[in-house]
């Protein structure tokens, strides 16, 4: 989809509320540029030497035709600030579903905090949108009416407005798709720099390390002054569009003041009449400037709508199986089944998995071991959807897994990945994601199982202590014992679980892993992990070497 296409939807989905803000655009035009004739009749009344009552009718409809304008104006703000908040609202919606149903490999080649910055481009659409709205819509319809009104003058006028009009369209034209271009390329490297900015702030313990600081800077230097080149060259087309603006400003004021002028001289026109045409002329220099001020701000907006477009072009994961239908998880046993499984990361001509097939029924206690590197962690995720299979097929109850609805599968389950951690909330929030179906007495129950009630009664809120992104002022054993108790809370089928215990102390560690896998929990248990206690407790163990299992 190209940023034109993209600005189009937009206006499509708004369309109504556009149409009232051009709807009062031209109704404040008409009024702003009948006020000129208004003028001229008050001045003919005045060389007349006389006060009249319709002189002072004429300045009473001057003043509220002014009056009415900036109604008009005020109306357009209202629509145009619920536009914004409509645009916000959209957008942050937009991003807080896709990113957890963006397809794997879609999103395989980037950085999703990365991609989130896109969402920053959000601000630039709701104020560029709106402004574009009010300025270049009411410009473009100043300087309509205001060639219509020139021509009543004289017949004249007409052609020169069918001149003004080309010349407008041909430097717009010659302009646009190079502004556009090098708008794109400077948002390109702008994310960058914003990028490598996050990676140094992700990591600035590590940049401490002179060496490593001074990578870091020089680094910086490099994707700015590429930055600085790439706006360098949009600087220019802007450049070329003011001095081709200038030059336009100089032929049209030279020229209406000359034809004016002429046609005074001539007697075809009077002084009033050529007093309002040289207020309309100003007008039409007025809303020509504003057209092309507009039209960086243009080039912002399409920019902007083209890295949303980043996020938003991504494919979603198929939430439910074919058209005929989708199968729920609604007995109480969860068996799967793998035949000839085979898994290879995008771009990629190595397989990670091949041929694997395996069975996991209800009530298992799997660990999944092997070297580095053997494949387990893309096993475990596969068995639990949060990625696809390359080859092979995956049964969930005898059926083929597509024909389940991947959400009602996931909401079945628990999961840990090792890239887990707990978000920006109380801890209460983070164990139960504020789920009104889960009562305290569980959340307490589940927070003893895993050795969390000392360290809860330790703090002065409880429960609701406030946590930190990524747990900066948590341990990494009470960080895994939060993941683990939001991963059982709603009591799944089955717990898919990569290295949970790694970083909890030993005692505990046994302690969890005992009730994990006791005989009066219903749920399967396929579990990777380094912990020797973990051997004794398991009833089955698939062995990976090089992504083929060995049983």
């Amino acid at each position: 989809m190209t940023p034109i296409q993209r600005f189009r939807n937009m206006l499509r989905i708004d369309k109504k509320d556009i149409s009232q803000i051009i709807l009062y655009s031209i109704l404040a035009g008409i009024i702003s540029l009948s006020l000129p004739l208004g003028i001229q009749s008050i001045v003919n009344f005045l060389q007349a030497g006389k006060v009249s009552t319709s002189w002072v009718v004429l300045v009473i409809i001057v003043v509220v035709g002014v009056a009415m304008v900036g109604v008009f104006r005020i109306m357009q703000y209202r629509i145009t600030e619920n536009l914004q908040q409509k645009i916000f609202v959209r957008s942050s919606f937009e991003f807080a579903y896709r990113f957890p149903k963006i397809k794997f490999n879609k999103l395989y080649p980037y950085s999703p905090p990365e991609l989130a910055n896109r969402f920053f481009d959000t601000l630039t659409v709701q104020k560029g949108f709106s402004k574009l709205l009010l300025d270049i819509s009411g410009a473009a319809l100043q300087i309509l009416f205001g060639i219509v009104l020139l021509s009543l003058y004289h017949p004249f006028f007409i052609f020169f407005g069918i001149l003004l009009v080309v010349l407008l369209y041909l430097i717009f034209r010659l302009n646009f798709y190079p502004g556009l271009s090098t708008s794109l390329e400077e948002s390109n490297y702008k994310y960058k720099v914003a990028h490598w900015l996050q990676e140094i702030a992700r990591n600035h313990l590590s940049f401490k390390n002179n060496k490593l600081f001074d990578f870091a800077l020089h680094k910086n230097d490099r994707l700015v002054n590429s930055y600085l080149d790439q706006r360098e060259n949009h600087f220019s087309v802007l450049r070329k569009q003011f001095i081709q603006l200038t030059g336009f400003k100089v032929l049209i004021t030279a020229g209406l003041l000359i034809i004016g002028g002429i046609l005074v001289l001539n007697q075809q026109m009077n002084i009033g009449q050529f007093v309002a045409a040289e207020i309309i002329i100003l007008t039409i220099i007025t809303a020509v400037e504003k057209l092309f001020s507009g039209i960086e701000l243009f080039y912002d907006v399409l920019t902007s709508l083209e890295k949303i477009g980043t996020v938003v072009d991504m494919d979603l994961e198929s939430g439910s199986g074919p058209e005929n239908g989708s199968y729920l998880l609604d007995s109480d046993s969860l068996c799967i089944e793998t035949d000839k499984l085979s898994y290879k990361f995008p771009n990629s001509e190595n397989f990670i998995l091949k041929n694997v097939s395996l069975t996991v029924n209800q009530g298992d206690r799997i660990l999944i071991d092997g070297a580095n590197g053997a494949g387990k962690t893309t096993l475990i995720r596969l068995l639990s959807r949060v990625i696809e299979p390359t080859g092979g097929t995956i049964f969930i109850n005898n059926t083929n897994y597509s024909k389940y609805a991947i959400d009602d599968y996931r909401s079945s389950i628990g999961t840990i990945t090792i890239n887990d951690n707990v978000f920006e909330g109380t801890i209460l929030e983070n164990i139960t994601c504020k789920n009104p179906g889960i009562p305290v007495q569980e959340v307490h129950k589940v927070i003893e199982s895993m050795q969390l009630t000392a360290y809860i009664k330790s703090l002065p809120n409880g429960l609701d202590t406030t946590v930190h992104s990524e747990g900066k002022q948590l341990s990494s054993s009470i960080i895994q014992k939060i993941l683990l108790a939001r991963c059982i809370i709603s009591d799944p089928k089955i717990l898919f679980l990569e290295e949970p215990l790694e970083k909890v102390d030993e005692p505990s560690a046994k302690e969890i892993i005992d009730y994990l896998t006791a005989e009066d929990k219903a749920w399967t248990v396929v579990i990777i992990s380094k912990n020797e206690y973990w051997k004794q407790k398991c009833n089955k163990r698939f062995f990976l070497t090089e992504g083929t299992l060995k049983i």
